[in-house]
């Protein structure tokens, strides 16, 4: 496929823009130093080449739309179009980050402001926890502000010898880059071969005077839930310690299991992951933050707060806060599509969210360990990672299985993660595909593993129904080249 600049005829346009109105004295209004020298190389073509070209590469994408998208530490789940509805109504999409809270234009953003607090107290309910944050603009921000909340508490209680975090090798990977940002020392915590979890001899060896909190994501990357997640807060608090729980799978205890309830005191949730926010190119998110009481005082500002005469405002006087961590109030139409979706499944509904999540991925997994190695062979909660170890011995790897999907019209799972399995494939096909689509794709996997034995060079040689085949990824991250012209 051509590049649009490949396209571009000279003396070619698609609009016709007015002259430029001159200053008082004659000259443009525009300063000196924003005017280019030379102007822009910009490619000419008319409207159709424009949408054509735009349409083009839109009907070549792949999304969650077009077909199935079990790619797991990411939920690339459907979500329903009137979560979408809600996020463009006029009344919220139009609203200005300056209009007062209070007073004259305030009634513009009463609405948002309670939706602010509504969501922060449904969030809690769910979480178990006091109070919560909806600041955080993605997980890993979201991860970064529990970091800073640990920080913080310890530093009031004059606790500054306290810089480690323990963190298992099976978290997601977000979990140490996090913590080493707010300024922590990390330590990692083997995974028990037995029982795909945190080794908790280990923890309990690892964990001393030093040790500011743990980080604990669960279920595990392993598609694992940590029913020693009691045992892990007992150390923690035994030993002066916090536990922060990634919430990034939540998608697979919706309603069943409360991190709150099992003493847990700081976890981040992903709305764009759970609650029904697309999350494709990077975005959008959002990572609020929920925490016990004793980390309430430590919160960002600002706090939307319920006043006597039932109106919303910011509040700003929590002398204690961490401060600010974005700007304005985060992604709002996030949490709207996020409102919507809670309110519109309630408590069974998102109950039953998570039974289907957990169903479908032990179908997959079931039928297809006989195929591919199943490192930890139990059951499984919203995901689970096959390895395919098996068909390296015909020098295929889970590369060239990725690849070979592609062929076959589904998108690849995550391979190569978590880092403690060997040729990972991580697979989640989250609760909103049918059977009928995991039957196809566990046809393509069977598939795909035959030929594994059969025919290994068709594997290694895919996709081939794809404008590119094999790209070199590496120098494609590394050498990529800025100064294309025409």
């Amino acid at each position: 496929m051509k590049v649009i600049f490949d396209k571009s005829v000279k003396g070619r346009r698609g609009v016709t823009l007015p002259k430029l109105e001159a200053g008082i004295e004659g000259k443009s209004n525009i300063p000196e130093s924003y005017l280019r020298a030379e102007p822009a190389e910009l490619p000419e073509l008319s409207e159709l080449d424009v949408m054509r070209h735009f349409t083009d590469l839109s009907n070549r994408n792949f999304g969650v739309d077009s077909g199935f998208y079990p790619l797991g530490s990411c939920t690339m789940k459907y979500n329903p179009k009137i979560c979408e509805k809600v996020a463009t109504l006029e009344g919220f999409a139009g609203l200005h980050p300056f209009l007062p809270q209070l007073r004259y234009g305030g009634m513009l953003t009463q609405g948002a402001l309670k939706v602010i607090y509504d969501l922060e107290q449904m969030l809690c309910e769910i979480s178990g926890m006091k109070a919560c944050t909806l600041q955080p603009l993605a997980g890993a921000h979201g991860e970064l502000t529990g970091m800073m909340l640990i920080a913080a508490y310890h530093k009031d209680r004059g606790n500054t010898e306290r810089k480690e975090i323990l963190i298992p090798d099976e978290a997601h990977g977000t979990n140490p880059a996090s913590a080493a940002i707010a300024g922590f020392v990390i330590k990692s915590v083997p995974t028990n071969p037995e029982t795909g979890m945190l080794d908790i001899t280990a923890l309990e060896k690892m964990v001393g005077e030093n040790t500011a909190g743990i980080m604990l994501t669960n279920p595990n990357t392993l598609g694992i839930f940590n029913s020693d997640v009691d045992k892990v807060v007992e150390i923690a608090h035994r030993n002066d310690a916090l536990v922060y729980y990634d919430g990034a799978n939540l998608n697979a205890v919706l309603g069943e299991f409360r991190p709150g309830d099992a003493g847990c005191d700081v976890m981040h949730i992903n709305l764009h992951k759970t609650f029904a926010t697309p999350h494709g190119g990077g975005g959008p998110g959002s990572g609020p933050v929920c925490v016990r009481e004793d980390l309430v005082e430590y919160l960002p500002i600002s706090r939307v707060v319920k006043r006597q005469d039932s109106t919303f405002t910011l509040d700003y006087e929590f002398p204690k806060s961490i401060g600010y961590i974005a700007p304005f109030y985060g992604n709002f139409m996030v949490y709207l599509r996020a409102y919507a979706y809670i309110l519109g499944l309630g408590k069974e509904g998102l109950k039953r969210v998570s039974e289907n999540a957990v169903l479908n991925a032990n179908y997959l997994m079931n039928n297809l360990k006989d195929v591919y190695d199943l490192p930890y062979d139990r059951k499984c909660m919203h995901e689970f990672v096959l390895s395919a170890e098996k068909q390296t011995g015909n020098g295929v790897h889970a590369l060239d299985i990725a690849k070979g999907l592609i062929d076959r019209g589904f998108h690849p799972p995550t391979v190569y993660f978590p880092l403690i399995v060997k040729e990972a494939m991580m697979i989640e096909p989250t609760e909103t595909e049918s059977k009928e689509t995991l039957d196809s794709f566990i046809a393509a996997m069977r598939e795909l593993a035959s030929l594994a034995e059969s025919d290994p060079e068709s594997l290694n040689a895919a996709p081939s129904t794809t404008d590119i085949s094999r790209p070199d990824e590496v120098k494609a991250a590394r050498g990529m080249d800025f100064n294309y012209t025409l």
